[in-house]
């Protein structure tokens, strides 16, 4: 390397290798699912169809719809083992730990862990999007209960989205909450050469196994700057203070003076701009959409006001338009899940895309092995006595 080659911190701007799986083109504001528009698929689509088009870069036809449900279906349940390691974590560990530490165990029980041919990578990639709800749902279940308890089955008969809001409520959900829900794993399904799927795709490239892949994945997630952001958002709602009593415009108004004070001070707010899109995040008129259905399912005027009052002030002070966390927080919220378990519902959804990169990665590999510029000490010598 020469001594005037160019540094890209954080690799901004710097392309590292092709993808077929996902665009983001920020001229246009758009991204793309092997093609097609995420909105379209988030509009007509369930979960399931758009896991096998992140996999096989094709919409699923019906026998194929119905084989990848069944499969899911046979592979929902919580296995023992991976229970006991969970309920030797404490209660008040993070759930990304939880999280982390379950997928490594299900990468140890997995009997083709060391197989990299395609079609078993394809097969753990299938079983991994069916196991890790119940992980999720058990985790939330666990922390509430400040320690170990009883899982809730899965249930055969109810589609991904239903059966994840079962095992973790014990209660059906109703169609507006499983819609939001579902939307919100298209959204976040998948994201280009994002931090998470480049950290899967760089532990892909030294042939390590998927499981370990993705358990790099999910600590790279689990930092504010990436997935933690959902969960930021939520925290910033509850500093300024949710009051299901306020009218929409109080609370509004309310949220505005806080933000005008937060910039006041340069702290930094978490669910707003967006390393990639300049002009805002494609997804967040979506995911703005489920989060007003659930908002006037649950009549909570107020977190509008909250949401409109933030979004308005950021965007009078400083032009930053909201990214997917800053809806999908409260969204999640009004669903009845934990804030800390955002993230882990990210991991639910965004094993799609990781798996289908890691698949990606190893069908055509190479070591990602990048060079430095060293800016320390000239050579030396080692002091003697």
């Amino acid at each position: 390397m020469s001594e005037t080659s160019e540094i890209r911190k954080g690799l901004n701007g710097v392309v590292a290798d092709v993808t077929a799986i996902s665009k983001v083109n920020p001229e246009t504001n758009s991204l793309l699912y092997r093609g097609y528009p995420v909105p379209e698929l988030a509009a007509s689509q369930s979960f399931e169809a758009v896991a096998h088009l992140l996999w096989t870069g094709e919409l699923p036809t019906e026998e194929e719809l119905e084989a990848t449900v069944r499969h899911e279906r046979s592979h929902r349940a919580l296995a023992p083992e991976v229970r006991t390691a969970m309920d030797a974590l404490p209660p008040d560990c993070h759930p990304m730990d939880s999280v982390r530490t379950a997928v490594s165990v299900l990468g140890a029980l997995d009997p083709a862990a060391e197989d990299s041919s395609p079609e078993a990578e394809l097969e753990k990639a299938r079983r991994l999007f069916a196991q890790l709800p119940a992980v999720v749902a058990y985790e939330q279940r666990r922390r509430r209960a400040g320690g170990p308890t009883e899982p809730i089955p899965p249930r055969e008969d109810l589609d991904y989205a239903r059966n994840v809001l079962w095992m973790t409520f014990g209660e059906e959900a109703a169609d507006e909450v499983v819609e939001a829900f579902r939307v919100s794993m298209v959204l976040y399904a998948e994201h280009s050469f994002n931090a998470s799927t480049f950290t899967a795709r760089v532990i892909t490239s030294t042939l390590a196994d998927l499981h370990s892949a993705v358990t790099g994945a999910i600590g790279a997630l689990k930092g504010a700057l990436h997935g933690g952001a959902n969960e930021a958002v939520m925290h910033t709602f509850e500093e300024i203070g949710i009051r299901p009593e306020e009218t929409e415009a109080e609370a509004k108004d309310r949220a505005k003076a806080w933000m005008e004070d937060a910039l006041a001070q340069k702290k930094k707010v978490m669910g707003f701009g967006h390393r990639v899109y300049k002009h805002g995040d494609s997804r967040v008129p979506t995911m703005k959409n489920a989060m007003d259905a659930m908002i006037a399912y649950a009549d909570r005027g107020e977190i509008l006001g909250l949401y409109h009052g933030l979004e308005q002030a950021m965007d009078e002070a400083k032009g930053i338009k909201p990214n997917l966390d800053y809806p999908a927080g409260p969204t999640y919220h009004l669903m009845g899940f934990d804030t800390e378990m955002f993230t882990p519902l990210f991991i639910a959804a965004r094993v799609t895309g990781w798996t289908a990169h890691i698949r990606e990665q190893r069908a055509d590999n190479a070591l990602i092995r990048p060079l430095s510029q060293y800016d320390g000490h000239d050579e030396r010598t080692v002091p003697t006595d």
